[in-house]
């Protein structure tokens, strides 16, 4: 059975980390079954299952307990797992009950697969947003610590892939600490208000629940209704939801687009640091560590492996998210394939969304920032880069076509001599007594032409956005 295991080998971004745990097969049967059990405790307070069997039931509710092999198997004959999971789980009551409470007939009363599968599912959803939330937070706060360090680090700002203006590195991370402040205000809203407990009964009107409770002599049924779903939340730690969701899939649309999102945003800061990483750029550099992004072909390499990883959950995650989407599109009161279409690519959007976050921990806690190199590679276009800005100061004085042209004219001689732009500047006729050299080589100075950056900066650090 090892050999089947998907131990992570094609996705390293999330092998090993705190999020593959969570979303394990184990997790997930784990889950189920304390939705099994909470359903049990949640009709014992309402007087329509015996407490002594609800406990017995809760005390059985272990997932080391069944054989996951087995219930995969199982599976293929119903389509789902949680069939075989109430039947092995049945047993294992039995087997448990050694005070003949008969707990075994208890066992996912009134209960349908959808209800356990739906609820088992947000359980792990919110074990692991939790942890995915722990990590954007101390993200979060390297990127603080990087935007305060270098609020006023002057390096090219490039658009289309060429040099542009001059910026600051402090507002790039500040930037980038704002995408994942945006991340995670999205996945604290699904945790606290988009994980609902699923109890619908086998076509979303809950016959079951109150016929057993009829039953069992409640009266009140629609009273009973009401109790039955606020108990049976506040015995698992989810929300009530407003309808049964069987195929109203809001819940599983608007965590993949949580996810979705915090991926793309933790992916942005992974191809910015790519690119500077670039050994014609060299502006900032993974943490260092023995072994890691070796190549095994170029022993001189060390390869940005942080970022990559990060890339590869931001490149698949929205896809997989737009599927999660695609299965609102759900027929009749329970779907024959949309709803098992869900299973897989929520999990790897859990878990690839987590293995980002978990990655970006490291790589921002450790980004080595070089502020000589960005201020080498602001010397590349010989001032070029504030062409902007001398443009802004020479149209008044000598009219914006004029300027346009002047500045067109002293970029190519830059470009063709190497000389600065200032130098050049200083010595065109049509300037000649309007600027001292002093002047022109101030208004070519980069760090000169950041515009609001320090205080953008500080308006981030202050606002937390």
């Amino acid at each position: 059975m090892d050999a089947l295991l998907d131990t992570g080998l094609l996705s390293p971004v999330r092998a090993g980390t705190p999020v593959e745990a969570a979303v394990s097969d184990l997790a997930w049967v784990q889950a189920m079954l304390d939705a099994e059990a909470a359903l049990s405790r949640a009709q014992a307070r309402l007087g329509t299952v015996p407490a002594e069997a609800a406990a017995v039931i809760t005390s059985a509710a272990h997932a080391d307990r069944l054989d996951l092999r087995e219930l995969a198997i199982a599976s293929r004959e119903t389509a789902n797992p949680v069939v075989g999971l109430v039947q092995a789980f049945t047993r294992v009551v039995a087997a448990a009950d050694t005070e003949g409470t008969g707990a075994a007939e208890y066992v996912h009363r009134g209960s349908t697969s959808q209800d356990v599968f739906d609820t088992g599912a947000m359980l792990v959803a919110a074990n692991a947003l939790r942890l995915i939330r722990a990590d954007l937070d101390r993200t979060a706060t390297a990127l603080a610590g990087l935007a305060e360090e270098h609020r006023d680090t002057v390096m090219a700002g490039r658009t289309l892939a060429l040099q542009a203006v001059p910026t600051t590195f402090g507002l790039k991370a500040a930037g980038w600490r704002q995408l994942v402040v945006d991340a995670d205000r999205r996945l604290g809203e699904v945790l606290e208000h988009g994980l609902p407990v699923s109890l619908g009964g086998a076509a979303g009107t809950l016959a079951g629940y109150l016929e057993y409770a009829r039953l069992a002599g409640a009266e009140d049924l629609d009273g009973y209704l009401d109790q039955l779903v606020a108990a049976f939340a506040e015995e698992i730690g989810l929300i009530r939801p407003g309808l049964p969701w069987h195929v109203l899939r809001t819940p599983i649309a608007d965590l993949g687009s949580a996810l979705a999102f915090t991926a793309g945003a933790l992916g942005k800061i992974a191809i910015d640091v790519q690119s500077l990483t670039r050994t014609e750029t060299g502006e900032v550099a993974e943490p260092a560590v023995d072994g890691r992004g070796g190549s095994s072909a170029m022993p001189h390499k060390r390869n940005p492996v942080l970022a990559t990883l990060i890339r590869t959950a931001a490149m698949q995650v929205p896809v997989l998210a737009a599927g999660l989407t695609q299965c609102l599109v759900a027929e009749d009161e329970r779907s024959a394939g949309a709803w098992h279409a869900e299973w897989q690519p929520l999990r790897e959007c859990l878990r690839l969304a987590g293995g980002a976050a978990h990655t970006a921990v490291e790589l921002a806690e450790g980004l080595e920032v070089r502020a000589d190199r960005m201020a080498v590679n602001l010397g590349i276009t010989g001032s070029q880069i504030v062409s902007e800005r001398i443009a802004a100061v020479l149209a008044p004085r000598i009219g914006k076509a004029a300027a346009k042209k002047l500045l067109s004219t002293a970029s190519g001689t830059v470009q063709a001599t190497g000389r600065p732009l200032h130098e050049v500047l200083a010595e065109t006729p049509e300037l000649a007594g309007q600027f001292d050299a002093a002047e022109l080589a101030g208004l070519c100075d980069p760090a000169g032409y950041t515009g609001a950056a320090g205080a953008l900066v500080d308006r981030a650090q202050r606002t937390g956005r």
